[in-house]
């Protein structure tokens, strides 16, 4: 009889598998709708200023929230899904990634147009997501979503 060392293999760090979890579920839900030709506006208006197909909105997709839930000027983050979803005008919704381009932190506070990342203060536009202040240089990513009636979702 030969006799076999047997050495375990080590399980990744749980950090690594949530991150991996997170950044799949994003791939899917930003690749979901992917393909547009819509100058890469994440954003479908409930009005007539839209830039989106409100005909297809209500065929599925994650309620993130009522349109009312969203303040003008402000937003709100949904961390489950990984997005922000934003209203820098009356009527006009956006969604971005809610991660942050610098160091990867989850953005928090959006108000007066501004989504801000509280881990080192990197400040993005509530309007097309391009860094208004560093470290980030990066824009934070688009996010589909669609709005039908009063409910905005992830599309």
């Amino acid at each position: 009889m030969t006799s076999e060392s047997f050495q375990p293999v080590s399980a990744p760090a749980r950090r690594t598998v949530v991150a991996a979890v997170g950044a799949t579920g994003l791939a899917v839900a930003l690749t979901a709708c992917g393909g547009s030709d819509d100058n890469s506006s994440s954003s479908v208006s409930s009005g007539s200023t839209g830039g989106g197909d409100n005909a297809a909105a209500g065929s599925g997709g994650t309620v993130l929230a009522k349109t009312s839930d969203i303040p003008e000027g402000g937003g709100k983050v949904f961390e489950a899904q990984g997005v922000v979803v934003t209203q820098p005008a009356a009527g006009q919704y956006k969604a971005f990634s809610s991660k942050c381009t610098h160091a990867g932190c989850a953005v928090k506070d959006i108000s007066n147009g501004v989504i801000t990342c509280p881990c080192h203060n990197s400040q993005f536009s509530a309007t097309d997501g391009s860094v208004k202040k560093g470290p980030a240089t990066q824009p934070l990513a688009a996010a589909n979503i669609t709005v039908s009636g009063d409910e905005i979702k992830l599309a």
